[in-house]
């Protein structure tokens, strides 16, 4: 009962932290989700469902309209609770989507969380993924006041992994046979994560 009372008192101050909507990078801006985001997101996954389905869930075997429009309805609530802070990632010359990563499966009595991300096929090759991590990473510690970020993901998704070690990210280890990838297979998960004091 002790421990039922702690994570409900760290969920509650969770909920009162204030957490700006957007986050400034040299070449981005950062914004909160909403549910009006939906058709862009859909547009820059269904540009990009290729490469994303051997990776993302919800890309496999192609994203849906139904499915990304569900996710946008959900962020502002999810938001509010602390399970949840997705951002859309713009370029500042253009006002294109680029990408979209956020936080998520948090533990508020550590506090950790995790780091998830994608990016548009065609931005790739540009260093906006390791831009936008660093930053997501600096709003985590001064914002969430995390004590520990992790980003996992699957061992053959190489692009992923640099990013990761790019950004400071130690490889913790690589958990074997702890999840199912897209397309229904076994598949392990590196772990990779970074103390931010």
């Amino acid at each position: 009962m002790a421990q039922a009372h702690l994570v409900e008192a760290a969920r509650i101050q969770a909920q009162s932290l204030a957490i700006p909507d957007s986050i400034e990078t040299e070449r981005m801006r950062l914004v909160a989700s909403s549910a009006g985001n939906a058709e862009e997101t859909l547009q820059a996954a269904l540009d990009s469902a290729a490469e994303l389905a051997a990776w993302m869930p919800w890309a496999y075997p192609a994203p849906t309209r139904e499915g990304i429009t569900t996710y946008h309805q959900s962020v502002e609530a999810r938001r509010a609770a602390r399970e949840l802070l997705d951002f859309q990632w713009y370029d500042k010359a253009t006002g294109r989507l680029v990408g979209k990563g956020g936080f998520h499966s948090f533990n508020w009595m550590v506090p950790r969380g995790e780091l998830g991300y994608w990016l548009r096929t065609s931005m790739t090759g540009k260093g906006l993924c390791v831009e936008a991590v660093l930053a997501m990473t600096e709003f985590s510690r001064q914002h969430l006041g995390l004590s520990r970020l992790e980003i996992r993901t699957d061992p053959r998704n190489a692009a992923s992994r640099r990013v990761a070690e790019r950004c400071g990210f130690a490889l913790d280890g690589i958990l074997r046979s702890d999840m199912r990838d897209p397309a229904g297979n076994l598949r392990d998960t590196c772990v990779y994560g970074k103390v931010l004091g």
